[in-house]
């Protein structure tokens, strides 16, 4: 009996895959051990990029009380806004401002960036003060006093002033301690 061509071929891959089957490794009867994975680092936290600002209402809500002193809100587009930019370098990064913010306040970062994107949690935080706030430029900023309810755990907010931007100081100061101190 002659095969045909076809046939050889089909025979010697059946028996290649058997032996090739017959040589595989058997299954281990202990379980293999995990290769070690690196964990992939963690995303820095969301925090503002200038020092003493808080970026969470309920941190700065806490502090808040903790200390007695009112919230300054600075309502801002941290990288697109000129205004905020140089609010920030005329006034928030002046060594007298920074002293005086210490004693004085608490001081609430709620950023409206455009090149980067923030935590969803932030987003919706900061959209729903803008709301409440009637914010409609930047950079605005707000003092108040927030109270929390006890059964619901909302905010109240206690507008105490607002002003904008200011480009001193000494300035900025004596118009926020007016708020402060009528």
């Amino acid at each position: 009996m002659q095969l045909s061509s076809m046939t050889k071929v089909y025979f010697f891959l059946l028996i290649s895959f058997t032996a090739l089957q017959a040589c595989s490794q058997s299954p281990s009867t202990t379980p293999a051990k995990p290769a070690a994975v690196a964990e992939a680092p963690k995303p820095p936290a969301y925090a503002s990029t200038k020092e003493g600002w808080l970026v969470d209402l309920d941190e700065a809500y806490t502090v808040s009380q903790k200390e007695g002193k009112p919230i300054l809100a600075n309502f801002t587009g941290s990288d697109w806004c000129g205004w905020c930019k140089k609010l920030d370098a005329d006034v928030f990064s002046k060594p007298e401002f920074q002293e005086w913010a210490k004693k004085n306040v608490v001081l609430l970062e709620v950023d409206f960036p455009r090149r980067f994107q923030i935590p969803q949690k932030n987003q919706q935080q900061n959209g729903a003060l803008q709301q409440a706030l009637g914010i409609t430029g930047y950079p605005t900023i707000w003092l108040l006093n927030i109270t929390k309810e006890a059964s619901t755990g909302k905010y109240n907010l206690n507008p105490l002033g607002k002003t904008g931007y200011t480009p001193t100081s000494a300035e900025f100061i004596a118009t926020v301690d007016k708020f402060i101190h009528p």
